[in-house]
């Protein structure tokens, strides 16, 4: 870490993700930064089953050096229905068949939740959640903890599509598909939310050139990075008829350290529960007054990013993942 960096002024981070390719590349990409503190991690079900996730967040801290960053698991499914995951995108081990060796570190003994709860108590008003993953965690962590909206100072979550089709339904993108319960319990709560939705994630396009570029810095993050990408890379290929893929993920974590990389509209949001939206994050668009219009059952405005630099957001992913010593 460059001495210029005083550790007090360092951002502190909670990360929840369910690694998953390009949650790889974001652990990465935050593991990268000298403004950066990743104060702990909790695996998530979601892009793999949550043993799976734990382990994966395990590798990724050895190899980005961070071997001191716990990581504790969550529930190994949704808070109602049945457990979805995506090993046709990310490969069965979640990596690209490139996993490695386990860690010899072990998830910790506490939750994802009692870890969230016991860290944003102890430091009250410094801890920023990045939320990757289904939103599991943090909802079992509110019913824990129903302060837990005055005791974080903020919650980023790469999750939600308004304008364009889901990933897992026509409607649902995965994060809130894949747990709508839970989706819903966190949008009304009260947390100062800003939602990165999957509209402003698909511009962060990293085509081949990207790629080669990354794999010629030869460092341990962009080498494991790089290998773990092949199966990733050819659903993107294929889907998208051009080399490359989108990276969602790094793009939520650029945003939440730069959020003037963004712009953004403040909106109630509600997660359809029932029917064929189910996981769909809806809000009203019709101009109204406040006496008028809106939901009236308490819940706040989130914040969501509407529109994105996402050659100026993909430029700090790859500056830093160039400078890094692994």
């Amino acid at each position: 870490m460059p001495h210029s960096i005083d550790p007090a002024a360092r951002r502190r981070i909670v990360v929840d993700t369910d690694p998953g390719v390009d949650d790889a590349w974001a652990l990465l990409f935050l593991a990268a930064r000298a403004d950066v503190e990743i104060v702990a991690v909790g695996a998530s079900h979601g892009n793999v089953p949550t043993d799976v996730s734990a382990a994966n967040a395990l590798r990724i801290l050895d190899v980005a050096g961070l071997d001191e960053v716990p990581v504790a698991s969550g529930p190994p499914g949704p808070l109602q229905q049945p457990l979805a995951t995506a090993e046709f995108v990310h490969g069965l081990d979640g990596l690209g068949e490139a996993a490695g060796p386990p860690s010899p570190r072990e998830p910790s003994s506490e939750s994802a939740a009692e870890q969230l709860v016991r860290l944003a108590r102890l430091n009250p008003g410094e801890l920023t959640l990045l939320a990757l993953a289904p939103l599991t965690n943090l909802a079992l962590a509110l019913r824990m903890e129903p302060g837990l909206p005055r005791l974080l100072k903020n919650v980023v979550w790469m999750g939600g599509r308004f304008r364009v089709p889901g990933n897992v339904t026509a409607w649902a993108d995965a994060n809130a598909g894949h747990d709508p319960e839970a989706a819903e319990e966190v949008v009304r709560a009260g947390f100062d939310l800003v939602m990165v939705p999957m509209d402003i994630t698909a511009q962060a396009w990293a085509d081949d050139d990207w790629f080669q570029e990354m794999a010629a810095a030869d460092t341990p993050a962009t080498r494991f990075a790089t290998a773990i990408s092949g199966t990733y890379r050819q659903v993107y290929t294929a889907a998208f008829g051009r080399g490359g893929c989108e990276l969602h993920d790094p793009m939520a974590a650029a945003i939440m350290l730069d959020p003037t990389l963004a712009t953004y509209t403040e909106k109630q949001v509600v997660v359809d529960l029932a029917g064929h939206g189910r996981g769909a994050t809806l809000v009203d668009e019709r101009p109204f007054t406040a006496d008028f219009g809106g939901i009236h059952d308490g819940r706040p405005t989130v914040r969501i990013a509407t529109t994105v630099d996402a050659k100026r957001a993909m430029e700090e992913v790859r500056q830093a993942l160039l400078a890094a010593r692994g």
